[in-house]
């Protein structure tokens, strides 16, 4: 990409290959071109432009682009003739072609504009000229003028009076949409063009103009967009037509408005529901509203009730009503309100927030009613009803509201949602907080902005002593410290608070002190309440403001500063708080008032109860407080009520409780001292019993951890108090006290206290201090006595010393621990261990094994906190210790390591995993016995491991298992509970991972499929009868697991590969579920109520299928099946066919290549003893047969033997989806239709075991298609049976057998046998004429008509072709009356047959006289059947035969 940029040199070859490189496809080129060529033209624009027009000449093809380039300098100053060869040239251009061709066109069309702007007369002057009166214009010429008059408002709005008058005309001959479309836009656009021209009259060139000049052409053109163009089916042009009626509708004649508003309102607000798009409606909408209301339209009172119903979410819309009709508004939208629906409750508070801010002045004695009918929201559950709620309280605040009574419920409402615990895992970030979170903050921080300050300051404060509002602490002292600052600016009295009926100052400052010694908790509150300590410091106590304006900024420039580190910060908070405090405090120098902070900061305590870290730091604060207090008894009273509430049960705040006291010690000694010993000595340390000591009021462990806080009491006292005096206090009072309390458990608990204290702040170095204390000391000891004992005596609270493996496995995590004091003292104890295993094989002592001195090596780069180099380091441990360890000890290392799959630590975790790994790929192939007990361990684990790494790690592991043991494993996963937890599933999913061994395990699973029995049949019920037929569990169980398999994208290649013998499979295994129930017992080996149930039976089968179409990537053949319902199908019985067929056809089109081999791996299924199976793969041969796709690929005569052998099936859906498969060859491949269909459909119409007469049907079907494509030697005796058929009760078969007759008439011309079966069923097809199956009706016309030529009688042939049109009505009797006299006239003359029909006739006639059916007899089997097709015929019907007897 380039820039060319020439100051003063424009020669012409620079601007021609500028103009060769707009053509550039990268669009960044293009730009950098036209910018180059615009900085050109506005320095030589007579010279760029005719080079323009030259290329363009020259160059017709690049007409756009060229277009494009001249559009941009045209805006340079031109002599009057080139702007004239500018003009003509664009609309040459535009309208070169008839057809719209927009990117072209509308470049051109844009020139036009551009040069409209300034050029207006001479524009117009070209483009009337391609506007003529009657005739149609161009597309773009009315666009171009719908644009300019946008762009060039006071040059257009002369014209268009004229325009109007010429375009009249051509709206009522536009008769395509993209016509209408664009008149429709074009008088949007001048409508609006007037209508600004109108309301600035001062700066138009005519102010002579009204809106009178224009008010009959617009109405006129109302009146054909409001009739016709709006009715269109086409929704973007009924929006377009909208939008210019809205427009429209200011300048149309009062009267005229207001006679049509009844129809134009409701019209416009049906539009709603036929189209998607609101906006333009609403504001087509509006535009009609506010034109009556400017008009004072009395019609819109009455319109008023419905709009408000039907626009009630519509807010724009609505927003015309409140300065016309406020009452009748607010009363509709405040009853909504109290609507529970969460959509009208939501589309209410969005209208009554528009309201509040667009109608200040007529909402404004209405606020006690709105702010009383926004309680009942207040409560809704909603989230996004609150959404709402806020944003209208956002405005409520910007226009008054929380100033009038009941304004304080919505602040609370905002800060309990600003306090809304959060729904994921806490982060240590100062910024860290949920999206309605931040929402909600940001709305709190703009009350002070939108409210008067009085309201919010000092009320704020309430908030912020609650505990319930603690996460809301952030966006409170924010608010606050920009309330106090701007009463501070102003030096408003106000800004001193007065705090009655808030919390007290005491409490305050504490509340402040301890969010500032956490500054991350709590979405990061500490630096917010450090800044409002300092805007509150003249309300707490004057004196505080010196000490805190000197020592808070520093710490706040640190949180707030870019290299801010979270450690450091919370080691410096927790310090400076209390030295803040301290200085504070002597700051003040008033004893009174330290000792009511101490007694409030007590009384304050029960507020941390759910934070136990802020309540231990509170007590240090009392402590530090104590320290400043002078009166004995206030001291000896606040110990007191310490001691007495704490929670002794409490690790954190036993040590908070003794190091508060422990710091009053400092200034109070003797009282302490004195108090602790009253707490030893009191009732809370006596065990009392009841009756023979059964009952006890005291629990002995509580009694414990009191002894333990005492001491722990004692030992802070100790060293907090001054050490002249401590001295000689600890023999005589100290030791003596704790004497009478210690005991084993105490003193265990003293000692872990004591280790803690001396831990650091930070958890992982607490934790990392903890075991280099561990390692330091076991090496100590193993150093003087290296041997088993020794090493029994220091694991033997650790792991009890049965083997090597035990203790390497609990040690060889621990080498990726987060201390690395921790790491190196573990693989120190490694080193030891293996060395000891070699004592114990015999090597000398002062043997030097090559591997294990190796660890030294190793030990070394455990310095580094890479996690990769740790987790290389770790698995070259493992392959030391795999060399070493002895077989035996093996099982032992590797269930250990099982157990550190969810070590705490989540590098030791990890860790854990990749030694395991490494362990199996080096030793796991002589541990095939154990396979099933190790992936069952696996399986257990998975369920709580959380770390996606070590799940990750854990799939790797029984992949390494499957390569090496693959029949055990895949047995004992095929054996779990069905249906398979979330945890088998990741198993066999981890197996899809090598494609290698997927296809083994595919074949396996295959072969396995082919043998098993699917279901067995079994009795449901003792006291039901019958059998029923349930699923077998291996079957099930390897359909589940070959779908998980196939899951893994890894598996891509084995599926491909397989996949021809993949569909196979599953297809008979989805014909073998269907109708299958589960087994009851299928649950009972449930590992847990958290099961993921991935096995319902039968649609795991076509899950696998999906999945198998997917994985081969036949995107095309799914399509189809997705879209109709083809799955759904697949696993309902009574679909089950259709869905099958709707397969094979997705097959044949998409897939057709795959199609031989899948058919060769299908062939032996219809061998199968199985019906299902059977059915399902019949189906799919018989859809294949109706593509041409078989034949292309020489797979005709394999299926069509197939069906010619199933025609004889045992089952008669097979028989009949065979028979199908056969009529589906004339579709198919019509070329390859044999003579030996015909037998094999005429044996199908004679099917005597076939109920349904599905089979009948579907061979009559068939030999539809197939008659197209025979010779008339081969249908003789199709005539026979087709009249057989005819006599049958099923409408179907009736309607279907009648239509063959018809088809058959081909073959009559000049046959006697089919003239004579056409005079045999003659009466039978007047009587269907009559049947109460329309579609037997139908059928008899079209067979009548067909087979007229050949009854022999051009009268009866004739009146069959006038009357008996399938889709006309009949008159009946009138039809047979005709008919019987062209019979008697005619028929008796040519009908050699006839004195038999009278014979005939005179035989049945008695009857007809009953409702009931006819006797078959050799006499009449003709008019025999006319009743046995149907027992309820009418009188009119059974009156036929009559007829016919009486007119012979």
């Amino acid at each position: 990409m380039w820039l060319i940029s020439v100051p003063m040199l424009h020669n012409s070859e620079v601007s021609l290959s500028l103009l060769d490189a707009a053509n550039d496809r990268d669009p960044l080129v293009q730009e950098q071109v036209r910018k180059s060529i615009l900085t050109l033209g506005k320095q030589q624009p007579d010279k760029i432009l005719s080079m323009c027009q030259d290329y363009l000449v020259k160059h017709p093809k690049v007409r756009q682009s060229t277009l494009s380039l001249s559009k941009h300098s045209t805006g340079q100053p031109h002599t009057s003739g080139k702007i004239k060869k500018i003009i003509s040239l664009a609309s040459d251009e535009m309208t070169r072609s008839k057809d719209v061709i927009p990117d072209w066109q509308q470049a051109a069309s844009d020139i036009l504009v551009a040069v409209g702007n300034k050029h207006i007369n001479d524009i117009m002057e070209e483009i009337l000229s391609k506007f003529q009166p009657g005739v149609l214009p161009h597309f773009f010429v009315v666009q171009t003028l719908a644009s300019l008059s946008e762009s060039n408002v006071y040059g257009m709005v002369p014209f268009l009076s004229a325009i109007l008058g010429t375009m009249l005309p051509m709206l009522s001959i536009s008769k395509q949409d993209n016509m209408k479309f664009v008149f429709s836009s074009a008088l949007a656009r001048f409508s609006e063009s007037i209508m600004e021209y109108l309301a600035n009259l001062d700066k138009a060139p005519d102010p002579t103009v009204r809106k009178d000049t224009f008010s009959s052409e617009i109405y006129a053109a109302y009146d054909i967009l409001f009739s016709s163009w709006l009715q269109s089916r086409e929704p973007k042009l009924r929006l377009t037509v909208a939008e210019a009626l809205g427009s429209m509708s200011h300048l149309m004649p009062h009267d005229k408005l207001e006679e049509q508003l009844p129809k134009l309102i409701p019209t416009t607000v049906s539009l709603y529901k036929k189209n998607n798009e609101h906006y333009i409606i609403s504001k087509s909408l509006c535009q009609i509203l506010d034109a009556s209301v400017n008009m004072g339209s009395r019609v819109l009172e009455t319109q008023t009730d419905s709009l408000l119903l039907t626009l009630h979410q519509e807010v724009t819309a609505l927003g015309f009503t409140p300065n016309t009709f406020p009452d009748r508004l607010i009363v509709f939208v405040l009853q909504k309100l109290e609507n529970n629906n969460e959509r009208n409750r939501m589309g209410s508070l969005a209208v009554l927030r528009h309201l509040i801010n667009s109608s200040t002045s007529m909402m404004e004695t209405k606020k006690s009613l709105i702010l009383a009918s926004i309680r009942q929201p207040l409560l809704d559950q909603s989230n996004k009803v609150k959404k709402m709620v806020v944003q209208v309280i956002s405005a409520m605040a910007h226009h008054g509201y929380l100033e009038l009574e009941g304004g304080d419920l919505l602040v609370k409402f905002i800060v309990q949602h600003c306090a809304l615990h959060d729904t994921f895992p806490y982060i240590m970030c100062p910024y860290a907080a949920p999206t309605h979170t931040r929402t909600l903050t940001l709305i709190l921080l703009s009350l002070p902005c939108l409210s008067d300050s009085q309201v919010l300051w000092p009320s704020l404060l309430c908030y912020l002593t609650p505990a319930q509002y603690s996460n809301a602490t952030t966006p409170l002292c924010r608010s606050l410290v920009l309330l106090g600052n701007k009463k501070k600016s102003a030096q408003e009295p106000s800004y001193v608070i007065n705090f009655t009926s808030l919390p007290s100052p005491y409490v305050l400052m504490v509340r402040l002190l301890v969010n500032a010694a956490f500054p991350f908790w709590g979405r990061g509150r500490g630096a917010p309440s450090l800044r409002l300590l300092t805007v509150l410091a003249p309300s707490i106590h004057p004196n505080t403001q010196k000490v805190w304006e000197s020592e808070i900024p520093p710490l706040l420039s640190y949180l707030e500063g870019e290299h801010l580190s979270i450690y450091l910060a919370i080691c410096k908070c927790c310090p400076f708080s209390m030295q803040l405090l301290s200085k504070t405090l002597v700051a003040i120098s008033d004893d009174k008032w330290s000792c009511q902070l101490s007694a409030e900061s007590t009384q304050y305590l029960p507020t941390y109860n759910s934070s136990l870290e802020e309540k231990s730091f509170l007590y240090k604060c009392i402590g530090v407080t104590l320290q400043q207090c002078r009166s004995k008894d206030v001291v000896r009273k606040q110990l007191q009520e310490v001691l007495i509430t704490a929670r002794h049960s409490d690790t954190i705040e036993r040590t908070g409780v003794a190091m508060g006291i422990g710091l009053c010690a400092s200034s109070h000694l003797d009282d302490t001292l004195a108090k602790l010993e009253d707490f030893g000595k009191s009732d809370a340390f006596k065990k009392a019993s009841g009756i023979f000591g059964l009952l006890k009021d005291k629990n002995d462990v509580d009694i414990e951890k009191m002894k333990s806080t005492l001491i722990l009491c004692y030992g802070y006292v100790a060293l907090n108090a001054p050490g002249d005096k401590i001295l000689a206090r600890i023999d005589s009072d100290i030791l003596r006290c704790i004497s009478k309390h210690f005991n084993t458990k105490v003193g265990f608990l003293v000692q872990l206290e004591h280790s803690r204290r001396q831990m650091p702040y930070n958890c992982c170095g607490r934790a990392g201090r903890t075991w280099h204390i561990v390692y330091s000391s076991d090496l100590n000891m193993l150093a003087r006595d290296l041997s088993p004992d020794g090493l029994q005596s220091i694991f033997k609270n650790m792991v009890t010393f049965h083997n090597l493996g035990a203790l390497l496995g609990r040690l060889s995590p621990r080498c990726t621990d987060s201390s690395p004091l921790v790491r190196r003292a573990a693989i120190d104890c490694i080193y030891t261990l293996l060395y000891i295993q070699l004592r114990y094989d015999g090597f000398a002592l002062d043997y030097k094994d090559e591997s294990v001195e190796s660890l030294i090596t190793l030990r070394e780069k455990l310095n580094s906190p890479d996690p990769t180099v740790l987790y290389t380091t770790c698995s070259g441990l493992t392959k030391i210790i795999s060399k070493r360890l002895p077989q035996q000890q093996l099982i032992t290392l590797i269930f250990m390591l099982f157990e550190g799959l969810v070590d705490p630590q989540a590098n030791c975790s990890r860790a854990s995993s990749v030694m395991l790994n490494t362990l199996l790929k080096n030793r796991g192939a002589g541990l095939q016995d154990l396979v099933p007990e190790m992936l069952e361990v696996l399986h257990i684990r998975l369920q709580v491991i959380s770390e996606e790494q070590v799940k990750v790690a854990v799939a790797q592991s029984v992949l390494i298992l499957a390569t090496q043991h693959l029949q055990t494993v895949v047995n004992t996963l095929i054996a779990y509970p069905l249906p398979f937890d979330s945890w088998s599933c990741e198993m066999w999913i981890a197996l899809g991972a090598d494609s290698t061994l997927a296809s083994q395990i595919m074949e396996i699973m295959m072969e396995k499929l082919a043998v098993m029995a699917p279901y067995a049949d079994k009795k449901e019920s003792m006291l039901r009868p019958g059998m029923s037929k349930f699923a077998t569990g291996p079957p099930l169980a390897m359909t589940c697991a070959l779908r998980e398999i196939m899951l893994n994208g890894q598996s891509a290649d084995a599926v491909v590969a397989l996949f021809p013998r993949l569909f196979s499979t599953l297809l008979v295994r989805l014909g073998s579920s269907v109708g299958v129930q589960v087994p009851k017992d299928i649950n009972s080996n449930s590992i847990g109520p958290e099961r993921k149930q991935s096995g319902k039976f039968p649609s795991v089968a076509v899950e696998a299928l999906r999945i198998l179409l997917a994985r081969a990537q036949l995107e095309e053949v799914l399509k189809p099946l997705d879209s109709e319902g083809a799955w759904e199908k697949m696993q309902d019985p009574k679909k089950h066919m259709d869905g099958v067929t709707l397969l094979a056809r997705a097959m044949a089109k998409h897939a057709g290549p795959r199609l031989p081999t899948i058919v060769e791996n299908l062939c032996p299924s219809l061998n199968n003893i199985y019906e299902c199976q059977r059915i399902t793969v019949i189906a799919f041969f018989s859809e294949l047969l109706n593509h041409h796709v078989v034949t292309e690929l020489m797979m005709m005569d394999m299926l069509m033997n197939s069906m010619m052998e199933r025609i004889s099936d045992q089952c008669s859906t097979v028989r009949m989806l065979a028979i199908r498969g056969l009529g589906n060859i004339a579709v198919g491949s019509p070329e390859k239709v044999p003579s030996k269909l015909l037998y094999a459909m005429s044996s199908g119409m004679e099917e005597k075991d076939d109920p349904g007469k599905r089979i009948t049907l579907e061979a009559m079907s068939g030999l539809s298609k197939v008659l197209l494509y025979l010779d008339k030697k081969n249908v003789h005796i199709m005539f026979l049976i087709v009249v057989i058929l005819i006599l049958q009760e099923n409408d179907e078969i009736r309607c279907t057998s009648i239509m063959l007759l018809g088809n058959l008439s081909k073959f009559g011309s000049g046959e006697p046998v089919f003239k004579d079966q056409i005079h045999n069923v003659l009466v039978s097809l007047l009587l269907h004429l009559n049947d109460p199956s329309p579609q037997v009706v139908k059928a008899s016309k079209y067979a009548m008509r067909v087979c007229a030529p050949v009854v022999g009688s051009e009268q009866i042939a004739t009146m069959f072709q006038n009357h008996l049109h399938e889709d006309k009505g009949l008159h009946y009797g009138e039809f047979v009356n005709d008919l019987t006299k062209y019979i008697v006239s005619d028929g008796l003359k040519r009908l050699g047959r006839a004195h038999n029909d009278a014979n005939l006739l005179g035989e049945t006639l008695p009857h007809f006289f009953t409702p009931n059916r006819f006797k078959t007899s050799p006499a009449s089997p003709c008019c025999n059947y006319m009743y046995t097709g149907s027992s309820t015929y009418t009188a009119g019907t059974r009156n036929l035969p009559l007829l016919l007897f009486v007119n012979l």
